[in-house]
């Protein structure tokens, strides 16, 4: 039985905001939010953030102390966590923690980023952070190398082609042309073969394969369940959840590059949910690249080693299939909102519970699982959220 949910949810549109720093980007999304909700600071005795600036350079590491400080937040707990996209669904299990241990009733979780133009530094930036500094930056990577490699690796043992890739990318755009706020939802269909005839950005990706960097933000409130129903006609009750940490470089990952932890914090989230994957209506898998999804479809126990590729080129996870993913449109096309991207990922797990999920909701969901990660599928948090406590 759940004692946790969260009980409203707040997104900013995906697109550029060059009218705003990292810090009023951050400001705004938690204003909006707070009128959307219509709730008082005062209501709010959590806070739970990540860095902001990353992208550009200016990184701020404790955005809660001015977010505390501009809106006068009477805060039992905050912080400011940073474990990449992983960092939104660290925040849910930080949250309920301390509202299972008494030290606060309502913690508002907030994510927001911003890209800089790439060549304007942004690239080199994030080599610099997810790269070993010793045995990888000598040689120049870029992120999508980086990923790349797990790719190979992914597609030499697991048998995964190019098509299998694309069939991702076709997939995320399903769902994106449904969802209005997606940045590709009027940009139309793509097919298989329109992924493979776009430019090669880093063997074996295409840029059809690579998610869209753009700006973004979002908030969620997570409460005592009594609170939530209060707040919402329709809570999403925390069920099961787990973390899991790896080294953060591909160079001390060691050999195995596509067993990741997912393996172990999906295992964690099943057991304290008490439910098994066949109880799973819907999945939201982070998707920095086509890959990725693949990857996690196996990991968190989907589909067998071998068989993920397949799966998605059988339509299961599109509008209609048998196990809808990434419902709003993914990384790969709702947008990577920067430091924000694993909040949009765990946005639209939350709101297809909720019901609020708009044009693309899904007629069954009654239970749905977030797997969001940080770094080079370094960071891992599973969630499990369900309609019935």
């Amino acid at each position: 039985m759940s004692d946790i949910a969260v009980a409203a949810t707040f997104e900013l549109k995906p697109g550029r905001y060059p009218q705003y720093s990292p810090a009023t980007l951050y400001s705004e999304v938690v204003k909006q939010a707070l009128r959307q909700w219509q709730l008082h600071p005062k209501d709010v005795d959590g806070l739970l953030t990540a860095p902001s600036g990353i992208a550009g350079g200016n990184i701020d590491v404790v955005s809660h102390e001015r977010l505390i400080g501009e809106f006068g937040i009477q805060a039992n707990i905050a912080e400011t966590l940073s474990a990449g996209g992983a960092s939104f669904g660290i925040m849910v299990m930080r949250a309920a923690a301390a509202i299972r241990d008494g030290m606060a009733s309502a913690v508002l979780c907030v994510g927001t980023g911003q890209f800089v133009k790439q060549g304007a530094g942004a690239g080199e930036l994030m080599a610099r952070i997810l790269s070993e500094q010793d045995f990888e930056m000598p040689y120049g990577p870029a992120v999508p190398s980086l990923y790349g490699l797990i790719a190979s690796q992914f597609m030499h043992e697991r048998g995964a082609t190019s098509e299998h890739l694309a069939r991702v990318a076709v997939s995320a755009r399903k769902w994106a042309l449904r969802n209005p706020m997606a940045l590709m939802h009027e940009r139309g269909e793509i097919t298989v073969e329109d992924v493979l005839n776009s430019r090669v950005i880093a063997n074996p990706f295409r840029y059809l394969d690579c998610s869209i960097p753009t700006d973004g933000g979002g908030a969620l409130l997570v409460t005592r369940a009594d609170v939530a129903r209060r707040l919402s006609p329709q809570p999403a009750y925390v069920l099961g959840y787990g973390e899991a940490h790896s080294p953060g470089s591909l160079s001390e990952a060691g050999p195995r590059l596509i067993d990741t932890r997912a393996a172990q914090t999906a295992a964690e989230a099943f057991r304290r949910a008490g439910l098994s994957h066949a109880d799973i209506d819907l999945v939201q898998l982070y998707d920095a690249f086509s890959v990725t999804p693949l990857i996690l479809l196996e990991n968190v126990g989907f589909c067998a080693p071998g068989e993920a590729g397949a799966f998605v080129e059988s339509g299961a996870t599109d509008p209609g299939g048998r196990l809808p993913m990434n419902t709003s449109g993914g990384l790969l096309s709702f947008g990577h909102t920067g430091e924000a991207s694993g909040m949009s990922v765990l946005l639209e797990g939350i709101r297809q519970v909720m019901g609020e999920a708009g044009p693309n909701q899904v007629e069954k969901a009654d239970t749905s699982l977030v797997h969001v990660y940080g770094g080079m599928m370094a960071d891992h948090a599973t969630l499990i959220f369900g309609r019935e406590p």
